[in-house]
């Protein structure tokens, strides 16, 4: 099976996706060759596809795995059915799942507050902040370097992000008197900004970082729905609610769609939640 993975790596280096990607692609293929030669014992090339069925209905009741992730693991299969076993994928055999999808948490500037006031840690606390007052993903602010803080014009160049492209982000003023301050007290950091602690020469890991996130969390009773990621939901939020427009959002937030910026209408304040219904403006004499 490993000249198969090994081929398979190859066909999505070349396609080039980044480092974290390649690694999510890699999931779900590596666990469908091992379920081949350990339960069905088959070669991939001979494989039916009502054993690619069967494999999907295991993978998902052995894992707990929600649609959204079966999706990702039938995506998986196809790339490897067509770009390794160099076969056509047919739709109609394996279609993809419907899901449910449902409106993230976003913390109040009070719960915010409060959980910058928390941390003890100035490193891990300036990450923090960038992520909400920057609204930066916890791999874009671990990806920083030095030289993409831009001080004379107060704003953050982002490298290849999500979407596989630059962007520059808001530096708020006093994130920019935080980060200094970071700066001079954690050895002045000339390469990454935020280097890994027992690593040298690496950034901070955003897996490290989750991780204790979460021990936080815990510690401090946060709530549960709250997650590295809710910052920078509570940025684009926060910034619709004070009537910075969708498109402006669109580009700070380094969206590819002005669709995935709707998403801070439903969850603002003055958003769908603002609108007065209808019926109100009878002024309740129909059910006097």
């Amino acid at each position: 099976m490993d000249k198969y993975f090994n081929s398979y790596r190859e066909m999505i280096s070349l396609r080039g996706f980044t480092r974290h990607t390649m690694k999510s692609y890699c999931t779900y293929i590596r666990a469908y060759l091992s379920y081949l030669s350990d339960i069905l014992h088959k070669d991939p090339a001979d494989v039916s596809w009502q054993e690619m069925r069967d494999y999907i209905k295991w993978l998902q009741g052995s894992r707990s795995l929600s649609d959204r992730t079966v999706n990702t693991a039938i995506s998986q299969l196809r790339f490897f059915t067509m770009y390794v076993l160099h076969k056509p994928w047919d739709d109609t055999q394996i279609p993809l799942r419907r899901f449910d999808t449902y409106i993230p948490f976003v913390p109040t500037r009070e719960e915010i507050a409060s959980c910058f006031s928390a941390i003890p840690d100035l490193k891990e606390k300036t990450m923090l902040v960038l992520m909400y007052s920057s609204g930066l993903r916890l791999g874009e602010v671990c990806s920083l370097r030095y030289e993409d803080i831009n001080r004379s014009q107060m704003r953050i160049y982002i490298h290849h992000a999500k979407s596989r492209s630059s962007r520059y982000a808001i530096l708020s003023r006093y994130t920019l008197d935080l980060l200094t301050s970071y700066w001079f007290e954690c050895g002045r950091p000339k390469s990454w900004l935020f280097p890994a602690n027992r690593k040298p020469g690496a950034p901070y890991s955003p897996t490290s970082f989750s991780n204790k996130f979460v021990l936080y969390r815990k510690r401090f009773h946060w709530n549960e729905r709250l997650t590295c990621h809710s910052f920078r939901h509570a940025f684009g939020t926060h910034l619709y609610e004070n009537g910075t427009d969708l498109f402006t959002i669109k580009e700070l937030l380094g969206h590819k769609s002005l669709l995935s910026s709707t998403l801070y209408i439903h969850l603002a304040n003055n958003g769908i939640q603002s609108a007065i219904s209808p019926f109100d403006q009878f002024g309740g004499d129909l059910i006097g």
